[in-house]
């Protein structure tokens, strides 16, 4: 009866919140139950009284702050030395930027709407259809949530009470792949059309470039040796290594070393124990403000005002998705529906190749409906102690259902990204639909390679953990 309730509900064009709230008080009320109706309230806010939960408004903030700070337009110029020159270089740029945002942002949304405007525009440009633009900006804003940090990873780890910062680590090879085999099918689309290169090339540039690679790669290989190795006080030594890095940046000039530094600093910071996920999330708001007031001199106190006031009105967003999710899946534990579920799966099979199969399938369909805090909230209790009865361990788990999640958005009828994408791009919601197809190949292609190899996922966090 509830789940009929709530479909009734979704069919009725409600919001997605407003229906998972309203069909649990509605069913309180009619059902025979004696839960008193008070009972929702309580479960919507004991559901967002959660410690991780306040890395999302942070982390929100920090990657609206880069956005605003200009930070976007030093990453696409970083990623334009660095690859710009190959076939299809633009295609590759897209990729790559997005792989350097998403250690930023956290969301997929952002990084359609942040670099994806950016983007778009500079393909267009250089002779790129449209339709190839988006394609590409669409596959590659899925890496937002997915290469850490990850705001739909702390919403899984507050569900299903696994570790955040091991979920953030499970992402970095899953990302590194899934971006691969992005920029592979762009070579794929270059040499079947013929492009050439969108910048010269430039030794100078490139070696540059390669210079701040080699700084965010050795700087974090340093601190460790000092700290671990030569027994250096922690505290002195990052800070020592932190104003190295403004001296680096200030006699170099580097484009976008600083700001690429941050997912270095997040997960630095979580695996040595020096702050948890929502101490980092407050680093990196502070590391944002540092280097829009303070260094690039970008950021003014009237931007930072607005700015402050989009991260409230997309935190009630997605903390008001959560508190109903929550009352919801709560009553879906407490009618049973999830235990019958879980007989029904383990008495269909008991091999976890077909689970997942099925739990794939499953999320996929889910993504194209709900928004991804919603989806994680509600399946979690459902498919999680079936997954862990059949030994799948909760952090491969967690990556899968995200990672199935982000290619929901790019699917109709509910995609925010297709959304998103449609009016930067000035596309119509069908071509725009069209021209994603053909980057689910290597989405999907990825997405089998994360579920069917958990060894990929799971080898970084359990060097850490």
């Amino acid at each position: 009866m509830l789940k009929i309730i709530f479909l009734f509900f979704m069919s009725g064009g409600l919001p997605v919140a407003i229906a998972m709230a309203g069909a649990s008080l509605v069913y309180i009320l009619v059902s025979d139950s004696t839960l008193p109706p008070f009972v929702v309230i309580h479960r919507m806010v004991s559901g967002i009284d959660s410690f991780p939960l306040l890395a999302v408004p942070f982390f929100i903030l920090a990657g609206n702050l880069m956005n605003n700070a200009g930070i976007t337009t030093r990453i696409y110029n970083f990623a334009l030395a660095l690859v710009g020159w190959l076939k299809g270089g633009l295609g590759h740029v897209n990729v790559l930027g997005s792989v350097i945002f998403a250690g930023m942002s956290g969301t997929a949304i952002a990084d359609a709407a942040g670099l994806g405007t950016i983007e778009i525009k500079a393909m267009k440009e250089h002779g790129y259809s449209t339709e190839f633009a988006v394609g590409v900006t669409a596959a590659s804003a899925t890496l937002g949530p997915i290469i850490p940090p990850s705001l739909p990873f702390v919403i899984y780890g507050m569900m299903a009470n696994v570790s955040v910062g091991a979920l953030f680590l499970a992402g970095i090879l899953p990302g590194a792949l899934m971006a691969i085999l992005m920029m592979l099918t762009v070579a794929y689309y270059a040499h079947k059309n013929k492009w050439g290169a969108d910048v010269k090339f430039s030794r100078t540039r490139l070696f540059k470039a390669l210079m701040e690679l080699a700084v965010v790669i050795g700087w974090p290989l340093l601190m460790w040796l000092l700290v671990v190795k030569l027994g250096t006080p922690p505290q002195l030594t990052v800070f020592a290594g932190l104003a190295s890095l403004f001296v680096l940046d200030k006699i170099f000039s580097f484009e976008a070393l600083l700001p690429i530094m941050t997912p270095v600093l997040l997960i630095g910071g979580m695996t040595t124990g020096l702050f948890t996920p929502t101490e980092g999330a407050i680093a990196a708001c502070v590391w944002a403000m540092i280097l829009g007031f303070a260094w690039y001199r970008t950021l003014s106190w009237k931007m930072f005002i607005k700015v402050c006031l989009d991260t409230i009105e997309t935190t009630s967003t997605v903390l008001f998705i959560v508190a109903a999710a929550s009352i919801f899946g709560w009553m879906l534990t407490a009618t049973g529906v999830t235990t019958d579920i879980a007989a029904w799966v383990l008495g269909f099979t008991k091999e976890a190749w077909v689970f997942l199969l099925l739990a794939n399938l499953l999320m996929l369909f889910v993504g194209c409906f709900l928004e991804p805090t919603a989806a994680i909230t509600i399946l979690v209790p459902i498919l999680l102690p079936i997954a862990t009865q059949l030994g799948v361990d909760p952090i491969h788990f967690g990556l899968v259902m995200v990672l199935n999640l982000m290619i929901g958005l790019l699917h109709p009828p509910m995609g925010m990204v297709l959304f998103v994408l449609a009016r930067v791009a000035g596309l119509s919601f069908e071509r725009t639909t069209m021209a994603i197809l053909p980057w689910l190949v290597p989405l999907l292609l990825s997405l089998g390679v994360i579920t069917y190899m958990p060894k990929l996922v799971l080898w970084v966090p359990k060097m850490f953990y």
